[in-house]
């Protein structure tokens, strides 16, 4: 099915045309010509059958005994195919906003991950007919993909390679929105956007998870203030060096340690003063 233009009547001038013929038909029923009378009682019915009022952004599709005649989709008063069905069908923008599902990441991690969808109907022919109600099979079919794509990746990446649900949220809602397009272009819709609302570890491995995070910025952290320890040290010992104090390679060892220590170390350091000896 593809949506297609019907045949309409401005309603003001339908309105006259209704006024018209039911004052010639009372006239001709006074002046007792009731054969001339009775066709403009029947014409005045069938036109008061086909008026219909039209919404702004809201559209009527019109079905005449099972037949489909087209759709209006221009707002206001107007006359359409006498005794026919008219069936409402938005056309403004709509948000459906996915409940929390419980989805195994790539790594068979369990997360809670949710999603809200912006979407509008743009053909009404294929929302109406082609599937039995647009608006449950854009919520299924929501969810659906919701579930396919968080399936697809990790929910961090540790090692900074490839995407992941957290690190690359913007990347993850174009896919997702790609993926709905697909899914419901066979039901009218277009999808406008789609982004996660909702993205977290299941509570029975939320702690876990939480330790291990934390354990892997503990342990860069460290590997960033090994690095520029001994980035100081070299350039502590160079500098001493250009000022015309030769160490020699033990005096140099020792120099590295100390310096390494306290500046890797957690906490303050102790100075100890030497002395001297008294022997």
């Amino acid at each position: 099915m593809n949506e297609k233009k019907t045949w309409r009547l401005n309603g003001f001038i339908g309105i006259i045309l209704l006024l018209a013929m039911i004052g010639l038909a009372v006239y001709e029923f006074s002046v007792n010509r009731p054969a001339i009378g009775v066709p403009l009682i029947v014409v005045s019915i069938v036109l008061l059958s086909s008026i219909t009022v039209i919404q702004p952004n809201q559209s009527k599709v019109i079905i005449f005994f099972g037949k489909y005649m087209g759709t209006v989709r221009e707002g206001g008063f107007w006359l359409v195919t006498p005794f026919s069905n008219h069936r409402k069908v938005s056309l403004r923008v709509r948000n459906f906003n996915s409940a929390k599902l419980k989805v195994n990441d790539i790594e068979g991690n369990p997360i809670e991950i949710a999603a809200v969808v912006v979407f509008r109907v743009v053909d009404t022919a294929k929302a109406m007919f082609d599937v039995e109600n647009y608006e449950q099979f854009v919520e299924i079919q929501s969810e659906t993909a919701l579930r396919h794509v968080a399936s697809r990746y990790p929910y961090d990446s540790l090692n900074a390679e490839g995407y992941s649900l957290r690190g690359n949220s913007e990347e993850i809602a174009a896919e997702l929105a790609v993926e709905l397009q697909s899914r419901l272009s066979v039901a009218g819709v277009e999808v406008t956007e789609a982004r996660l609302t909702h993205l977290a570890y299941s509570t029975e491995i939320a702690s876990a998870m939480l330790q291990r995070q934390q354990a892997a910025a503990i342990i860069s952290a460290r590997e960033k203030i090994v690095e520029g320890a001994i980035g100081m040290v070299q350039s502590a010992i160079k500098q001493l060096e250009k000022d015309g104090l030769l160490l020699d390679p033990e005096r140099k060892a020792a120099m590295a340690n100390n310096l390494m220590v306290a500046i890797v170390s957690d906490r303050s350091a102790q100075p100890i003063v030497n002395a001297g000896s008294l022997y």
